[in-house]
């Protein structure tokens, strides 16, 4: 516990190094986001958003257009890429410094999201299963991808054999893949929440320093979600005290990115477990 990571990626030119640990900033250009505090309908919201998050110190700022929430219906690919062309096309202009990547599955909001708007990252929660393009767009781009495991599609609670093996097979192979198509930078996320019972995301979270052995920075994204809701029988609104506390032991072992609706407790937490770290108590 308490290792610094080496870890450092490469946006639009520049080193974003995660000698500190990173936070992540959601904003939901959607309207139907499961926390209706990351949404941002509306310019002068997503702007203001936006401008909290960078005062309060966020590192990266994730914009998506398309809720991928248990229960939720996939919008047509034109809108996601409607409303994420709008939102960066604002953003860009108002934050010209700011680092945003795009949360996307879909290989053509990627493109023109990188190519057009200069998101520096792509997060894709399907690991290149939901579309089959992701994987040829992702290595002709070569921007950091996020690789998160998933199993389904979401809200699925598919059946495992082993469950952690197979979860490390799983993303051991698309890394693979990713790196015979030279992809240099790429960060893994365990997907929590997505194909994943109650007991197993927290099985995953018990198991979160052995992500080590990928030799790539671990992106952590539990911020308010149902393995907290449900099991402290509470809303997402409720949620901030327990995303903090599984937010503190997911750096104690060893993650790298912090993904939260609140970027301020996040870096609070962040700030707290450096100054812990530095003076060698963890």
């Amino acid at each position: 516990m308490g290792v610094v990571s080496p870890y450092s990626i490469n946006v639009n030119g520049r080193l974003l190094t995660m000698e500190r640990p990173l936070v992540m900033g959601v904003v939901n250009v959607t309207p139907d986001s499961f926390f209706a505090d990351s949404r941002a309908d509306g310019e002068q919201l997503l702007l203001r958003r936006c401008a909290t998050m960078i005062e309060e110190g966020v590192d990266i700022i994730d914009v998506g257009g398309c809720s991928t929430r248990p229960s939720g219906e996939f919008i047509s690919p034109e809108e996601e890429l409607r409303r994420v062309s709008s939102a960066f096309e604002l953003l860009k202009r108002h934050f010209p410094d700011a680092v945003f990547s795009v949360d996307t599955f879909r290989a053509e909001v990627a493109r023109v999201s990188v190519s057009e708007y200069g998101a520096a990252i792509i997060n894709d929660v399907s690991g290149f299963d939901w579309d089959d393009d992701m994987l040829d767009v992702v290595a002709e781009l070569n921007v950091p991808y996020v690789l998160t495991h998933t199993k389904g599609v979401a809200g699925d609670e598919p059946l495992y054999g082993d469950f952690i093996p197979e979860v490390f097979k799983h993303l051991a192979d698309k890394m693979w893949q990713l790196r015979q198509r030279g992809v240099k930078d790429i960060l893994i996320d365990p997907g929590f929440g997505f194909g994943k019972s109650l007991q197993q995301n927290y099985t995953l979270m018990s198991h979160l320093e052995e992500f080590s052995m990928f030799d790539a920075p671990v992106l952590v994204g539990i911020s308010r979600k149902s393995m907290i809701t449900r099991l402290l029988g509470i809303s997402p609104d409720e949620a901030l005290n327990g995303t903090t506390v599984l937010n503190t032991v997911a750096l104690m072992k060893g993650a790298s990115v912090l993904r939260v609706h609140d970027v301020r407790a996040a870096r609070e937490a962040v700030e707290m477990f450096t100054m812990l770290n530095h003076n060698n108590i963890l």
